[in-house]
């Protein structure tokens, strides 16, 4: 399987199909790999890449620090990610491409038409994450990872992943760089010598991000809102909630439907609140009507123009 290096990192990366370019940040939290759009949970039962490439030029990757992606131990934003599908982008030669997010990659989604609104065609969240199960799991997570290092060290970290072989998603102990460890023997002694003092600043820092992914927006997008002065008129973004209780938010009505304009989300959800922003101009001087939704769980606030209704 083909690797492009991005910002010094080796990226795995797979094009299947013909069509518009889609690139597909992947789903399955700290274990985002390619392979999570035939295996994961709903993903294994709708069988999304049995029907995309049919009309989409597919780009599936694993993000950095998961499958066989590269990693670097620092303190990891949203922008991170946003510059690693850039960069593939950039490395395929093409400027602009529908974006779509499934779980967690729905904010890398959302961070990636604030950062790139000129390289974004569209945007598509499927089963965006959230609620408070989901961020008591996370910060538990990390809190054995970091309970293992205080007990053991890192020495001990890299022993754990070279003989069990798991992912953090699979045994937090092994912690968010363990499937670099596990494939980068250069990577894994450098890690064994880091300063423990400072390796748990570091992922303290990692988890306080998650829980902006719980409650905010990606930076850019919510918060002290930036304004969205780009010529983005047309931008579509479509949410398409999951149906379980980790899942949010959760549409309902009488009429079911195969995906829902965000506005009209915003009308038919019980956890969502909308708020009144005036309609903006593109830089051609055509109208477009902006919205800022703010979806209590999920990944979770845009200022975007969105369909009418």
């Amino acid at each position: 399987m083909p690797t492009a290096v991005i910002d010094g990192i080796t990226t795995r990366y797979e094009v299947i199909g013909s069509g518009p370019p889609l690139l597909m940040f992947s789903p399955g939290g700290f274990d985002a790999t390619l392979e999570k759009w035939t295996t994961l949970g709903v993903y294994a039962r709708t069988k999304p890449m049995d029907h995309l490439p049919r009309k989409y030029t597919c780009i599936i990757f694993d993000r950095r620090e998961c499958g066989a992606s590269g990693g670097r131990v620092e303190r990891m934003t949203w922008s991170h990610y946003v510059e690693q599908g850039r960069g593939l982008l950039e490395h395929l030669n093409i400027e602009r491409a529908h974006l779509l997010g499934g779980c967690m990659g729905c904010c890398s989604v959302m961070a990636f038409g604030v950062a790139h609104p000129e390289a974004t065609l569209s945007m598509v969240l499927y089963w965006p994450v959230g609620g408070p199960r989901y961020r008591i799991n996370s910060h538990q997570r990390f809190a054995e990872h970091l309970a293992y290092v205080q007990q053991h060290g890192l020495e001990a970290v890299v022993s754990l992943v070279g003989k069990e072989g798991k992912a953090f998603a699979a045994d937090p102990r092994g912690g968010p760089w363990a499937s670099v460890i596990r494939h980068e023997r250069a990577f894994a002694e450098s890690f064994a010598k880091l300063d423990v003092d400072s390796y748990k600043l570091i992922v303290a820092n990692i988890t306080n991000m998650t829980q902006a992914h719980i409650h905010k927006a990606p930076p850019g997008v919510a918060g002290g809102i930036k304004q969205w002065p780009y010529p983005v008129s047309g931008m579509t973004i479509r949410l398409l909630p999951g149906r379980t209780e980790r899942s949010s938010p959760k549409v309902r009505s009488g009429q079911p439907r195969s995906y829902w304009p965000l506005s009209s989300v915003v009308t038919r959800t019980r956890t969502s609140t909308r708020f009144n922003i005036h309609g903006g101009r593109s830089a051609d001087g055509s109208e477009h009507n902006t919205d800022l939704i703010a979806i209590r769980g999920s990944c979770h606030a845009a200022k975007l123009p969105v369909e009418s209704h």
